[in-house]
């Protein structure tokens, strides 16, 4: 990592203004890299190695209650229009979810691309066994395929999610050993969620929320970094979100950009898009952010 005192510092001055860190004068040659990075990069992520692009199509800025704000505004031929357009520039990676309503989009982008060359991540909030068992079948049927590559507890907000979720966990181990998910984990949206998540050696993947500014985090960037660190060390893939804090921070998009780019703890990430220009751009931003001094 380059300059990782002053980096340290910076962020160690962030979390004592609140976890904030104000980006009008982002520190840019502290996260600069020397390797440029690309949106099409492949990644293998955590114990299952499943390859996925390092930039991942999410469908859920704001997505609650089975839509999103990409669903509102695309609607379902839109999305898989934009989903398949990100295909057929380099990225593979499906971001989906029950709670955003995204299977049907999903379905629709996958039918006539190779299913084995495409990664596909939902994310269930079953609790029991057998809403386990049914989410499994419902999930596969509205995505349209036999597998679902990463299957994710959605949104853990208690340190005890363990012990709360232990019927759903054994139900996704099973259905991983006879190759109906290739990998399980967690989204997490609570510092003891995630903590309770880089200790439990069930989770193979998660998804973290990391931005420079501390905006929809769990806590502090240099905190959450540390979390993040112990659980790349214990080999788990780690996919960042809220990248962009929900969208809130759209106009300083190059400096969220460098910050996730260089963090040695994030394999890849997911950021919503609500139209081609947009995805493309982030597409070209990706590779100057990353090298930007």
């Amino acid at each position: 990592m380059k300059h990782p005192l002053n980096r340290r510092h910076f962020l160690s001055a962030a979390a004592g203004a609140a976890g904030t860190i104000s980006l009008n004068h982002f520190p840019y040659p502290l996260f600069a890299g020397i390797t440029k990075k690309n949106a099409t990069d492949r990644i293998e992520l955590g114990p299952t190695k499943i390859v996925a692009s390092r930039l991942a199509m999410g469908t859920g800025t704001n997505g609650v209650g089975g839509s999103s704000n990409q669903t509102k505004k695309l609607g379902v031929q839109g999305l898989a229009d934009l989903f398949r357009a990100g295909y057929d520039q380099g990225l593979n990676f499906f971001d989906c979810a029950d709670q955003y309503g995204t299977h049907p989009h999903a379905k629709l982008a996958l039918q006539g691309l190779p299913r084995e060359k495409v990664t596909v991540l939902s994310k269930t909030h079953a609790s029991t066994a057998t809403e386990m068992r049914a989410d499994l079948d419902r999930f596969r049927r509205e995505l349209g395929t036999d597998f679902i590559d990463i299957l994710l507890l959605h949104c853990m907000l208690d340190d005890d999610w363990p012990q709360r979720k232990k019927g759903a966990m054994e139900v996704l181990e099973d259905a991983c050993e006879k190759g109906v998910i290739r990998a399980h984990g967690t989204s997490c949206h609570t510092l003891g969620a995630l903590k309770a998540a880089a200790r439990t050696p069930w989770v193979q993947v998660d998804l973290a929320r990391i931005n420079p500014a501390g905006v929809a985090m769990d806590a502090d960037p240099q905190t959450v970094i540390g979390v993040l660190r112990e659980m790349k060390a214990a080999g788990k893939g780690i996919i960042g979100m809220k990248i962009l804090g929900a969208g809130r921070l759209r106009e300083k998009r190059d400096e969220a950009l460098q910050f996730a780019l260089s963090l040695d703890c994030v394999d890849c990430f997911t950021i919503g898009s609500e139209s081609r220009s947009e995805l493309e751009d982030l597409m070209r931003k990706i590779p100057a952010a990353s090298v930007r001094g």
